[in-house]
């Protein structure tokens, strides 16, 4: 999981992005919408890093219908303190 939050995070144009989905997943669960709007990034382009890190098992889905919820996964959270050291690069 540590490689795939280096790759997912600094080693990518849209890690800055995903570390805020990310945040924003850990504060509440949220749908693609409510991430787009929050952040203010395109809903495609949501769409796209949480696809990324659905792949990398740092999300999952609530369901598999439109307006679906997201949330962070149980094995991302035992790496969180390696998610906050490398979102410490990103500063």
């Amino acid at each position: 999981m540590e490689k795939a939050l280096w790759y997912l995070i600094a080693g990518t144009r849209g890690g800055e992005n995903r570390a805020r989905i990310i945040r924003a997943l850990e504060a509440k669960p949220r749908n693609a919408n409510q991430l787009a709007e929050e952040l203010d990034v395109g809903y495609n382009t949501v769409r796209h890093h949480l696809e990324m890190l659905e792949d990398h098992d740092v999300v999952e889905r609530g369901g598999r219908t439109y307006g679906e919820l997201y949330f962070l996964t149980d094995r991302f959270m035992r790496h969180w303190d390696e998610f906050e050291t490398i979102t410490e690069h990103l500063e």
